[in-house]
């Protein structure tokens, strides 16, 4: 173990090939330090229980207990940060649901695991920004991720949600309240009821004849904000200015 570790690395994966291959990629992040090892979801449980583990490489297909399941019984909360590695692309849209901080693909280029990295250690110290933060959409051409910090607007549509990105739309099977949890962090206020705007994209307020407040996007978009919200969006948007 280096003697500048500061975080604790679980890996997990039925593939011995697959650990031996994190163990690589890691070695060059001396602040990171393997804890342990993991061949199935038991394991992982076992594991996290009595080992100090900061973030884990967790292989979604195991034996038994898979990734998700394994997340599933212990829940998000109690979680370690999470980084799937998988072989295949499908779970993406899930694994962000399930709070991942990233989703790579085997096999991994030493760049794409970099970039991990980065995220991943701005996130143990406290760091995080919207830029380390995405949203996974559905589309007919895939799954496509979308960073917080291009985020427009979010709308709600019954029980799915709307993003609104660069004049483009993706449909989200979430609720817009859930949604906001993930994403009011990151700089988002409620406008009125059924629209979440990322106050960095508004370019002005403006009111209308009938007195009615709206934003004015750097889209173009022009999103109401109700009379009900109308101060707490106005002081939010006023806390952005230096």
């Amino acid at each position: 173990m280096s003697p500048n570790a500061e975080f604790g690395v679980l890996i997990a994966d039925d593939e011995p090939a697959a650990r031996r291959g994190v163990r690589q990629l890691l070695a060059p992040y001396t602040n990171f330090h393997v804890v342990g090892e993991c061949r199935d979801g038991a394991e992982v449980l076992a594991s996290l229980d009595s080992l100090e583990a900061h973030v884990i490489f967790l292989d979604i297909q195991m034996p038994g207990i898979d990734g998700f399941d394994v997340i599933r019984r212990r829940t998000p909360e109690r979680m370690p940060a999470i980084v799937f590695l998988t072989a295949y692309d499908q779970f993406a849209i899930k694994a962000f649901e399930a709070q991942a901080l990233d989703y790579l693909l085997k096999p991994v280029a030493a760049a794409r695991f970099a970039a991990t990295m980065q995220r991943l250690t701005r996130q143990l110290r406290g760091r995080s920004t919207a830029a380390d933060a995405a949203i996974v959409a559905a589309t007919s051409r895939g799954s496509v991720v979308i960073p917080v910090n291009e985020i427009d607007w979010i709308e709600s549509s019954d029980n799915y949600s709307r993003i609104w990105s660069g004049g483009r739309s993706y449909l989200l099977r979430e609720p817009l309240r859930t949604l906001e949890h993930r994403v009011r962090a990151y700089g988002f206020e409620r406008a009125h009821r059924c629209a979440l705007v990322r106050l960095a994209s508004v370019r002005k307020l403006a009111v209308t004849n009938a007195g009615e407040l709206v934003a004015v996007l750097e889209s173009g978009a022009r999103i109401p904000v109700s009379r009900r919200r109308r101060t707490l969006f106005t002081s939010a948007i006023k806390s952005l200015k230096p």
